[in-house]
């Protein structure tokens, strides 16, 4: 099998993170880079074509496929230079700013017949793979709320993530994959959508977020990120009728909680705890509650491109789908409709 000769439009952090990536892989050849800021060519492999544009690097070098991690503002332009010259495209997250753009994304790269993908690597997250697991599995029997958390302290955005009119900002940055993430968790149509959007520390974009979404089988899901929340973690809660499974962190550590037992009513006798007496949310009873191990997997983000090979072949059908993509890029819209409006948004 011949390798997939392979450009990178856009060689910042994105794109380095990338050819690390790539190097790991026999299957790919790393090709080119390309980027109109010098500074990011200096250290380019030994060996790959470097050039200061995309037009340069798609007339100048042999290839098969491109990753685009350029500036969100320019994906759509990029998407189209690609496919018009035949090329497999990967494109980072978000694909586009608008629906609107995604969907001008889609009608060029089928016209010229050319895959096109985007770069939603955290589908294989280990802490994300382990709570997807106890929902199709029903660990903790019929879920009625998920949530998933992510706090930082390095409050202020970075690059040209600070600047709004480039695509900056956290919805955009984080808040794609993990309402990616949930929309693939929970896969049924959505009934409504509430958010909170916020710019606490940041003048001009996004630094926090919380989505609620309900979904039609009666799921609630909660996504919420803070930059500057100084309490960093990532977490995950899935409650079902069955249990409740916990995780702190992205190494996916956490439990599954059970009852010995249910309940029939509250205990008779009245707990006096710090806020008062309580008989509802008192200490349980020794062995009353259950812990046991949460599933274990073995997944990489390096499995995204093992993927893309199998599709690039056709022996496998594409995982990160367009119609899901412009899935994702709705609830974003509908976030920040919801956001300036205070109200809910029906969806679906």
């Amino acid at each position: 099998m011949e390798k997939i000769k392979i450009g990178i439009a856009g060689f910042g952090f994105m794109g380095h993170c990338h050819a690390d990536t790539l190097k790991t892989i026999d299957e790919f050849q790393l090709t080119a880079v390309a980027d109109i800021n010098p500074n990011q060519l200096r250290d380019a492999p030994l060996g790959v074509n470097v050039f200061h544009t995309m037009d340069e690097m798609l007339n100048g070098a042999d290839l098969d496929a491109v990753i685009i991690s350029t500036p969100n503002l320019t994906h759509l332009e990029m998407v189209e230079k690609a496919a018009k010259a035949k090329k497999a495209i990967i494109c980072e997250k978000p694909a586009a700013m608008t629906v609107e753009e995604f969907d001008k994304m889609t009608a060029v790269t089928k016209e010229n017949k050319v895959l096109f993908t985007v770069h939603q690597q955290r589908r294989w997250d280990t802490d994300y793979c382990i709570m997807k697991e106890v929902y199709d599995k029903k660990l903790v029997g019929e879920a009625y709320v998920i949530k998933s958390q992510l706090y930082g302290f390095n409050g202020y955005m970075h690059d040209w993530h600070v600047f709004p009119e480039l695509g900056g900002g956290m919805l955009y940055d984080w808040g794609v994959h993990l309402i990616d993430q949930i929309l693939n968790m929970v896969n049924t149509p959505i009934e409504s959508l509430y958010a909170d959007l916020k710019n606490v520390i940041n003048e001009n974009v996004d630094d926090y977020f919380n989505i609620m979404i309900r979904f039609k089988n009666g799921v609630m899901a909660q996504i919420e990120l803070g930059t500057y929340y100084l309490t960093p973690k990532r977490a995950w809660f899935i409650g079902g009728d069955k249990g409740s499974a916990v995780i702190d962190g992205f190494a996916g550590e956490g439990k599954i909680v059970r009852t010995s037992h249910l309940l029939q009513n509250v205990p008779g006798k009245i707990t006096m705890t710090a806020a008062g007496p309580t008989r509802s949310f008192g200490p349980a009873a020794p062995g009353l509650l259950i812990e046991e191990p949460l599933p274990q997997v073995q997944v990489s983000h390096r499995d995204y491109f093992l993927h893309f090979i199998r599709s690039f072949y056709n022996k496998e059908e594409l995982m990160i789908k367009p119609e899901e993509v412009r899935r994702v890029l709705c609830i974003m819209e509908a976030v920040r409709e919801s956001a300036k409006t205070g109200e809910a948004i029906r969806f679906e």
